[in-house]
């Protein structure tokens, strides 16, 4: 398993415009939020997927990948690994080049899967960290 560069990473997210984070809490102290608050004040556009929710950070929340009417340029995982196979089928049913898992989520397999299909997957990194390292 092999995640992008650093250079390739900065590509990505100096041209995605829109990230839907799978898993994101509407509750401020959990990290989920405070990664995707802060990709928002750093000028992303948040879509959260929580079925339990019906907003956060100001964004209407979906119950799945498939719910989201418009195109997103990253899916961003907050849950644990062993949903990622069921993660990774879903994802292939919307038109996203990227997909990235937090810290600790971690699949072999569905890494290899998906990039074998020609997706870039990105796995055990926080988008925030990246971020705040390559700006």
């Amino acid at each position: 398993m092999n995640n992008p560069s650093r250079e390739e990473i900065k590509k990505i997210l100096d041209t995605a415009k829109t990230i839907a984070v799978v898993g994101l809490s509407p509750n401020p102290n959990r990290t989920s939020y405070m990664v995707s608050e802060a990709m928002q004040k750093a000028g992303y556009r948040i879509i959260p997927v929580n079925p339990v929710a019906d907003e956060v950070l100001g964004e209407k929340s979906y119950a799945t990948l498939a719910d989201i009417p418009h195109p997103v340029d990253i899916v961003n995982v907050f849950r644990r690994s062993e949903f990622l196979p069921e993660l990774a089928k879903e994802f292939v049913g919307i038109d996203c080049p990227v997909f990235w898992t937090q810290l600790n989520v971690v699949d072999e397999d569905v890494f290899n899967k998906l990039a074998d299909a020609g997706y870039t997957v990105i796995m055990d990194r926080c988008i925030k960290v990246e971020h705040a390292i390559l700006k």
